[in-house]
């Protein structure tokens, strides 16, 4: 008996039942892509119930619901449509599902014989189904339509195409309780509105992104949907929504429909009486222009949103009676932004009594407002007038409208200083919230206006330019919750910004704001005050930000005094400002509630040290970038055990990684980059599950790094470069680790590894960044590379690999390659052959041989190539001159010869920012409480940090220096460097027509004829190099209109004649600039060129022959 009680100990009514158990388990290598379906285990009595993605009935404990979406499109890959066919019989077991999700999961179809159709005997409860972003057709929509129980389907993002053959979409006629139908982003045709004539209890119907277009016709096919209260129809290419025969709409229960995105001019938006019940309409960006006839929206006498963005309408106007007033009695909601409306508009507005929200951002409002003609707006709660060019406000005594109007939007609306606060307070005394960012206004407020400034809750003033008044006014504010002043300018005589607005380190003005909850001061100036200022503050901040804040004298500051009074914060950031001292602990201890401090790019110094007390709510610590030293404490674990992210880079923090790291079970971001610590990678920390950045570079950590990258349960972004790894990657027993997944990103560059390149690296399957360079790795680049197909971006520069590029190295999505600083040979194979995704390929510093293969030109990305320094020969092809994309090119120290191709002169070497690599945004999931993320995101105070830490970085000779760039330099630069080659012919006066190019080196050739007077045209050049060449002929005088040049330089060449004038930049180049060449003369080279010798031998070949 108690054996059979042991055996049955798991047989509870918690748990699920063991047959719909075992059922998962069949399911679960289908959908477990990513590994993805941890907690799917085949443990007998594992309560099913509880595993990720599955839903029980509490009662029955039988499933309800199933959540197996994106589990392929989460790693955005391409699989073969014959291989992701589902067999839908497996999901039979489960008898009393009602939700199915399984959208993003690639599936072509259903086997032969097992499609859903088996479903519907059993399944009979089945009421959502989601098969969105897949790659179903027509074909599966008789196996659909099997399912009668069904009342929301989606079938988006698949390859539906509406034909009309038998198993078509007229099938779906038989899903009797259907109420949502997403048909969105497929290639479905006009005619599709007919085959939902029959789908009576739709009342959900979105189409939107398919080929509808022109004249809708079959618009009885929709008349017959009677139920239907949503209709989406935007981002099609549609004209007019009335039949050829005059057929009108007749949907009386229609409530919301969107046009937008299409094509309806004002001649085809008139809206039928059918269309009664119609509370949201959207027509955001359309072939709308000039006067919109009022009529035509007249009949929609229930309309509570109507949405006119992004056309270009000037006016309203009645063509049948001259009216023009928008007579929609009941509308609530309008967006008129990015028009054409002058301030006559609001005329045209005033029967809408009922309007909560207007905005009006991005028209041609100019000059003055008068405030009379907003007065029927009696209802209006948010008025947004930002990005126009108002000068005033026409404010009357008797003010009787907009007693109702709450927030105020006049984002970059007064731009010349003519209107004082006191206006806007006066003409809008009822707001609680002025924007009043990047305005340049008169900012005197008296102090006698308390009383109608009581209501103003919230002001944001960033980027406006202020005068020094501002900060006695704002006290009269007594109601003042949100006080926002991010980089502000001073009037004065400086332009824009050049005057920073000035605020006390002591926030004295602010005192007595008794309400202030909110604080932003980023980027002005902070000024110290006489020091018996000691008053205690009556506000308590909830959130404050007071980041790269400049002092008058640069000094090391103290924090504001007015912080050791504050109890309930829970956003503290004062970034980049200098401050010194220990490490304001104490702020965390004070603020019990705080969830987010940021202190990096200070002076903080000593030991980092908190206290014991749990502090529960912190979600996210930055501290780097200060001259913290000792060991990390452990206490930290302890201390914040929710924490999320943590960054303590940029110290001198020395010792272990704590151990206690990997029991923080929340913690996703960890940084501890460019600090002295030692010792090996807990195992532990990097399988904890949580972590999904890990960033341990430029320390002085050791051991195997293999088990390491490894065991990265997780982690999407490992860096372990700059540290001391030793050892060989290719030692490692395979069987013994199941390969990660989700990695994405790894950098092991610059450690002290050697061997061969690890052949395992080809199963990382997910992985698109790769660095290795600098780490002593020997040999060939393994076969098993070529594998990688998700890789965008490779490093392996500055090894010793041997050997040539594998010709099977081609993954589609490459984008950047370094391979620089090798012993690679051999021509280049038909590795990166017909790559149109490849923008930076750096081959410099190899033993490559051969030609320059002349189908270079299915590079059609190609940004950057790098080919210096190998052993290339023969000419210069003029495929190059197909690749637009091209903005540098290095193809020195080789031994090309030939002429230069002029067809060079074609490139438009364009400003490229896809040069550098996309870092993104890492923003928390699981974020603080729902006030102050509201308020985070309210001031833009999420605070950057980037989900990725690779850089792309271009070498380049230029300006007799060797450069790096990188960031927004990197996507501005261009050069071509041909220079030390065996070059021949003239110099191709085309090149001039490189208007763009700010460096051209054609030194160390065999180049001869004149120099180019059509250089002249290179307006953009920094450093042009002709010199160790055989050019002869005068230096044209017209290159002295080159105002950017710095460095120039023709020595050593058979030049004669005068050298141009000393002036602009030509007045800064000294005598080596000229040298080698006899027959030059000029104040500079202490010759005058009155009684020049000539050269026995002149080239008077100009260059137009």
């Amino acid at each position: 008996m108690l054996l059979v009680l042991e055996r049955c100990s798991w047989c509870t009514t918690d748990a699920c039942l063991e047959h719909e158990r075992i059922a998962l388990l069949h399911l679960k290598p289908f959908f477990n892509y990513g590994n993805q379906l941890q907690s799917w285990v085949e443990v007998k009595g594992s309560d099913c119930c509880k595993w990720e993605r599955v839903e029980c009935n509490t009662t029955t404990r039988r499933l309800i619901q199933l959540s197996l979406n994106s589990t392929i499109w989460l790693y955005n890959m391409e699989y073969d449509m014959d291989n992701r066919n589902l067999n839908a019989s497996m999901f039979l077991p489960f008898e009393e599902l009602k939700r199915l999700y399984l959208s993003g999961n690639a599936m072509g179809g259903n086997l032969e014989n097992e499609g859903f159709g088996k479903l519907s005997s059993t399944l009979s409860n089945l009421e959502i189904l989601d098969l969105s972003e897949n790659y179903l057709n027509d074909s599966i929509l008789l196996s659909l339509s099997e399912l009668s129980s069904l009342r929301y389907l989606n079938l988006s993002s698949n390859k539906f195409e509406g034909s009309g053959h038998l198993r078509g979409f007229q099938l779906l006629s038989r899903l009797n309780n259907l109420e949502t139908l997403d048909l969105s982003w497929n290639s479905l045709k006009n005619s599709i509105l007919f085959h939902m004539r029959n789908l009576s209890s739709l009342k959900t119907l979105r189409l939107r992104r398919n080929q509808l277009k022109g004249r809708l016709d079959h618009i009885q096919g929709l008349n017959n949907l009677t139920n239907l209260k949503y209709l989406d129809l935007s981002d099609n290419s549609i004209e007019s929504i009335s039949n050829q025969d005059g057929t009108q709409w007749r949907l009386t229960n229609l409530e919301e429909l969107d046009l937008s995105n299409n094509l309806f001019r004002n001649n085809t938006i008139s809206f039928p009486q059918g269309l009664s019940s119609l509370k949201s309409l959207t027509l955001y960006n359309n072939s709308l222009q000039g006067s919109l006839d009022t009529k035509g929206l007249s009949n929609l006498t229930n309309l509570k949103k109507l949405d006119l963005r992004w056309n270009q309408i000037e006016s309203f106007q009645s063509f049948k009676d001259g009216d023009s007033k928008l007579e929609l009695t009941h509308l609530e909601v309008l967006y008129l932004d990015y028009n054409l409306f002058n301030t006559s508009v609001f005329a045209s507005l005033n029967k809408l009594s009922n309007l909560k929200s207007l905005s009006i951002n991005y028209n041609q409002l100019k000059g003055s407002i008068d405030t009379k003609d907003l007065e029927a707006f009696i209802n209006l709660r948010e008025l947004y007038m930002g990005y126009n060019e108002l000068k005033d406000l026409v404010i009357h005594q008797e003010n009787k409208g907009l007693r109702n109007l709450k927030v105020l939007f006049l984002y970059h609306a007064f731009t010349d200083g003519s209107i004082p606060l006191q206006n806007l307070v006066e003409a809008f005394s009822s707001v609680k919230a002025f924007h009043l960012q990047y305005n340049y206004l008169n900012m005197t407020l008296a102090t006698q206006e308390l009383n109608v400034s009581s209501n103003v809750e919230e002001l944001y003033f960033d980027g406006s330019t202020l005068n020094t008044n501002i900060l006695q006014s704002i006290g009269v504010f007594a109601s003042l919750k949100t006080l926002s002043l991010h980089d502000c300018g001073l009037i004065g005589p400086l332009p824009n910004h050049a005057n920073h607005f000035q605020i006390p380190l002591s926030f004295a003005p602010f005192a007595n704001l008794s309400n202030l909850k909110v604080l932003s001061g980023d980027e002005n100036k902070m000024v110290m005050e006489p020091s018996f200022y000691t008053s205690v503050p009556k506000f308590q901040l909830t959130s404050i930000s007071l980041s790269k804040c400049i002092t008058s004298q640069q000094l090391n500051l103290e924090l504001p005094t007015f912080l050791y009074y504050q109890y309930d914060l829970r956003y503290v950031d004062l970034s980049h400002n200098n401050f010194s001292g220990t490490v304001p602990t104490w702020l965390l201890e004070n603020n019990t509630k705080l969830e987010v401090l940021i202190l990096m790019g200070n002076s903080f110094t000593g030991p980092l040290s908190f206290s014991s007390a749990l502090i529960s709510n912190v979600s996210s610590i930055d501290i780097s970038e200060n001259k913290l030293q000792g060991q990390i404490p452990t206490s930290i674990c302890s201390t914040f055990p929710h924490l999320w992210r943590l960054f303590l880079s940029k110290n001198a923090f020395e010792g272990n990684i704590p151990l206690c790291l990997s029991v923080m079970k929340d913690l996703s971001f960890l940084d501890l980059s460019n600090n002295q610590l030692y010792g090996k990678v807990p195992e532990e920390l990097i399988a904890k599950g949580s972590l999904t950045i890990l960033r341990l570079s430029n320390n002085k950590l050791s051991g195997n790094v293999v088990p390491v990258v490894l065991n990265s349960n997780g982690v999407q972004n490992l860096y372990l470069d700059g540290n001391n790894f030793s050892g060989e990657m290719t030692n490692v027993d395979l069987s013994t680790f199941e390969f990660p997944n989700s990695i994405r990103e790894i950098d092991l560059s610059n450690n002290k590894l050697h061997g061969k390149l690890p052949r395992w690296i080809g199963n990382t399957s997910f992985l698109e960044r790769l660095a290795l360079s600098n780490s002593g790795f020997e040999g060939s680049i393994p076969m098993e590379f070529c594998k990688l197909n998700r890789l965008e971006f490779l490093d392996l520069s500055q090894n010793h690999l041997s050997g040539s590029i594998p010709s099977c190295f081609n993954p589609p999505n490459i984008e950047h390659v370094h391979l620089h600083g090798n012993r690679l040979r051999g021509p280049l194979s038909l590795a990166f052959y017909n790559s149109s995704s490849l923008v930076t390929l750096d081959l410099r510093g190899n033993n490559l041989t051969g030609n320059i293969p002349k189908w270079i030109d299915t590079f059609s990305s190609l940004s950057v190539l790098l080919l210096k320094d190998n052993h290339f020969h023969g000419k210069v092809p003029i495929q190059l001159c197909k690749l637009h994309s091209l903005s540098i090119i290095d193809l020195s120290q080789n031994m090309f010869s030939g002429p230069i191709p002029s067809c060079l002169g074609n490139l438009s070497l364009p400003m490229q920012t896809k040069k550098i690599l996309d870092i993104g945004i890492y923003r928390q999931s699981t974020e603080e409480d729902e006030s102050t993320r509201i308020m985070i995101a309210n001031l833009g105070l999420d605070s950057y940090y980037p989900y990725s830490y690779f850089e792309e970085v271009i070498e380049f000779t230029t300006k007799s220096g060797f450069y790096s760039y990188k960031g927004d330099i990197l996507s501005y630069m261009t050069g071509i460097d041909l220079s030390c080659n065996n070059l021949t012919g003239h110099i191709p006066p085309e090149l001039g027509n490189l208007s763009e190019i700010h460096s051209l080196n054609l030194s160390h050739n065999k180049l001869t004829g004149v120099i180019p007077s059509s250089f002249s045209k290179l307006h953009q050049i920094e450093s042009l190099d002709l010199s160790y060449n055989n050019l002869s002929g005068e230096i044209p005088n017209q290159l002295v209109e080159l105002n950017s040049l710095e460095v120039f330089n023709v020595a050593f060449n058979n030049l004669s004649g005068s050298i141009p004038e000393p002036k602009a930049q030509f007045g800064t180049f000294i005598e080596n600039s000229y040298e080698g060449n006899p027959f030059l003369c000029g104040v500079i080279l202490h010759k005058s060129c009155s009684k020049t010798d000539s050269p026995s031998t002149i080239s008077t070949v100009s260059e137009d022959k």
